[in-house]
């Protein structure tokens, strides 16, 4: 059922990382701009927009103070004669003439359209086709309506001289025509500039994907190359940027080593098994050949046969709890992180135990601990560290049966000691009594048990909770194995 919905990697759709953040840009850049282009746009229109009614306003204002000199009542040919003196004066000086060259102006456009009323409503002058009735007004006004699907602007006034009556009234519509204009070449400047900025960052945004995203290519690689050849022993080169993708690289090439380390070991367990079985077996397999051949029916051959396969077999099977120990014992950080122990009390409990089981052995113990001391460990592990330590401190102690403990703590470590004053080791070998199945004196130690994995299990424990073990040895006056493992409160500060 499971590989009915596995999905083959090549058979996915593949959208590339690169394509998503460079998509991701684009779009970003789009709505960023888009909004501040809408706020931009908005007070450029309305902007645009005030201009034209200002306009609007100045032409009415115009108007008006042009028919007012007049001082009586407007007629047609009146005003027609005023306003057209006014648009053929081209050369006043624009102090004299302010209101007459403004005037000019607004009408030179050729969007403003002109009418003038008289009190009754009757139009006495029109510079175009004015496309709204006209109604009287008391005050200057301004409006807007729609023609032909557009806007246009809508302004009248009235003309009153100075004791206030009304001569006229004048109207004012600007078809917003250069507005217009503006507004749809301001569309297509800002069409295209949203365009330059969604391909332009879409650019951008790739190329700053193909410079972040590098680590991710190595990693993609070196899974690839791993997943095609298990044992390559590739690795990611760690970028210079000190961010997170950098930390990313560090803790994958953890994994991988961590990984690794655990290949290893497994190949390493078999390797030893198989190794260190191999003797046993040769054994076992000997005798049964000779009792096969004839002694079998030989009682005392017979008798012999069956205690050294038993002797034999049960050297197997310690030798296989042993290296299972071993293989969990480089395990501890998965399955034991949050265990804490007390660690005086199992010191003193494995002391008093020792002296119990080896009442011919004088036990000593210093302790320099005012109080308890807890220490990020699996208790069991730390009893089965301390009995490995003692049973080889018994084990090799020959002329002095004595074996001493020893508690004492700094800062951040507790210090726990093993001596012994027995056989002592060389120099050169006390580098080699942590390795596997390492025996000092191979013939002897066999004749005592030993496999030659206890040290390696100790260390691959206390190595796995971040404590250290140390040997100092004189040979032919004994060892001294030293212990730190760290304190919890040291931790928590």
């Amino acid at each position: 059922m499971t590989a009915m919905n596995e999905t083959p990697v090549n058979s996915r759709r593949f959208f590339s990382l690169r394509l998503k953040w460079a998509l991701g840009t684009a779009v970003g850049s789009l709505l960023i701009s888009l909004g501040l282009t809408f706020i931009i746009f908005t007070s450029f229109t309305s902007d645009l927009m005030h201009q034209e009614q200002q306009a609007l306003n100045m032409a009415m204002t115009n108007v008006e103070k042009t028919l007012v000199n007049q001082n009586q009542a407007l007629t047609a040919t009146s005003v027609r004669e005023e306003l057209a003196d006014q648009l053929q004066s081209q050369t006043l000086p624009a102090k004299e003439s302010f209101f007459h060259q403004s005037l000019v102006q607004s009408l030179g456009k050729q969007q403003i359209e002109l009418a003038v009323y008289s009190p009754q409503g009757k139009v006495l002058y029109q510079s175009g086709q004015v496309h709204t009735n006209f109604k009287p007004t008391l005050v200057k006004w301004q409006s807007t309506a729609k023609l032909n699907g557009h806007q246009i602007l809508i302004g009248r006034q009235p003309i009153r001289l100075k004791d206030g009556r009304i001569i006229g009234y004048v109207q004012v519509e600007n078809n917003l025509n250069q507005y217009y204009q503006r507004y749809h070449h301001q569309l297509i400047v800002v069409g295209l500039t949203l365009l330059l900025v969604v391909i332009f960052s879409g650019i951008f945004g790739y190329a700053l994907s193909w410079l972040f995203l590098r680590p991710l290519d190595e990693i993609r690689s070196t899974v690839q190359a791993i997943s095609d050849d298990p044992t390559k022993d590739a690795r990611v080169p760690v970028p210079d940027s000190n961010d997170e993708l950098t930390d990313l690289v560090i803790l994958f090439n953890q994994m991988l080593d961590r990984m690794q380390r655990y290949i290893d070991q497994q190949s390493q367990f078999v390797g030893d098994v198989s190794h260190e079985l191999r003797t046993p077996v040769a054994i076992v397999q000997g005798h049964m050949q000779l009792l096969q051949r004839w002694g079998k029916d030989d009682p005392q051959v017979l008798n012999d046969s069956i205690e050294a396969s038993l002797k034999e077999t049960e050297r197997m099977n310690n030798l296989v709890q042993e290296m299972l120990d071993l293989s969990r014992a480089e395990q501890v950080e998965l399955n034991f992180r949050d265990a804490t122990t007390p660690v005086k009390e199992v010191v003193m409990q494995v002391y008093n135990n020792f002296k119990m089981i080896h009442p011919d052995f004088t036990f000593i113990i210093d302790d320099d601990l005012d109080q308890e001391v807890i220490s990020p460990i699996f208790h069991d592990h730390l009893e089965q560290i301390l009995i490995i330590l003692g049973d080889n401190a018994v084990k090799y102690s020959t002329n002095r049966p004595e074996v001493d403990f020893s508690l004492s703590r700094s800062a951040k470590f507790v210090e726990i000691g093993i001596q012994d004053y027995g056989e002592g080791i060389a120099d050169d070998e006390i580098d080699k009594v942590f390795d596997r199945f390492y025996r000092v004196d191979k013939a002897r130690s066999r004749k005592k048990g030993g496999n030659g994995l206890g040290l390696a299990i100790a260390k691959r424990l206390i190595e796995g909770y971040h404590g250290t073990i140390t040997l100092e040895s004189t040979l032919g006056s004994g060892s001294v194995f030293t212990i730190q493992l760290p304190i919890v409160e040291a931790i928590d500060e």
